[in-house]
């Protein structure tokens, strides 16, 4: 039986995930906690892994409820930080605005979150693709898989590339739970997953050999059009708005649409 393996929300954009035994889906359609603060540069625009690879060497833990923010970090720690609390959270991004020396504010969205697609929800990928993407990489764990891609919502009980048949013309929807997910479109990679999510530092050839790899087991049943490049991998999603409100739960079963 397939099923929700795994719930991970980010709730600092660019810093560690925290998993969740369930997540309720917001008013924006995201999960509950994803993405709520950010750090922001002078100009709005949000500041993540993206920009400095020095965001994997932090090691932090995310207290939903009290909201309370764990920092490690080799530069001396750990510092807790209260981010319900302003000047708390003007502390906090104080200390990363020194760590990272750039000027940094630290946001807050509680209806959508800092997500790149503010229009479309959670991500999801397969425990059955994670293990095949490891086995692309002498020395990669399934683990260090999971930590590089960071989807929110793992499925297990599924072929590899299950979630690519969720994409494109036609594509069906599935449920997890009582909550319906719509697949919107594939997840187009960035730098972040070539990087030891640990270090940082970058895994020679990841790029290239991820391409080939995905090209050679891009599965007959998906729907190659709905794909720009094989650089891409797990599916961004969308939940109807007369779901939203709903929660999900590691456990849930999962249903194609129509079963």
């Amino acid at each position: 039986m397939s099923s929700v393996a795994r719930l991970t929300v980010y709730p600092v954009k660019g810093l560690d995930g925290q998993d969740l035994t369930a997540a309720t889906v917001r008013e924006g359609g995201t999960l509950e906690h994803d993405r709520e603060f950010a750090l922001l540069g002078p100009d709005g625009e949000t500041f993540n892994a993206k920009q400095s690879d020095r965001f994997h060497r932090l090691s932090t833990t995310y207290d939903p409820e009290t909201a309370d923010l764990l920092v490690d970090s080799p530069a001396g720690g750990p510092r807790n930080f209260a981010l319900d609390l302003e000047p708390s959270r003007e502390r906090a991004a104080a200390w990363f605005s020194e760590y990272f020396d750039a000027d940094l504010t630290l946001a807050r969205d509680r209806s959508v979150g800092f997500v790149d697609r503010q229009t479309m929800g959670p991500s999801v990928v397969s425990t059955a693709t994670l293990e095949a993407v490891a086995s692309w990489f002498d020395d990669l764990t399934v683990d260090g898989a999971r930590r590089r891609l960071r989807a929110n919502v793992e499925i297990s009980g599924v072929e590899p590339f299950w979630e690519d048949r969720f994409v494109g013309d036609g594509a069906p929807s599935f449920r997890a739970g009582d909550v319906k997910i719509d697949g919107v479109t594939p997840c187009g990679r960035c730098v972040v997953p070539t990087r030891d999510p640990d270090t940082g530092d970058p895994l020679p050839g990841f790029r290239e050999r991820f391409v080939e790899r995905r090209r050679e087991t891009f599965p007959e049943w998906a729907d190659r059009d709905a794909f720009d490049h094989f650089y891409s991998l797990m599916v961004i999603a969308s939940v109807p708005e007369s779901d939203r409100g709903k929660t999900v739960s590691v456990g849930d079963r999962v249903t194609l649409c129509g079963e």
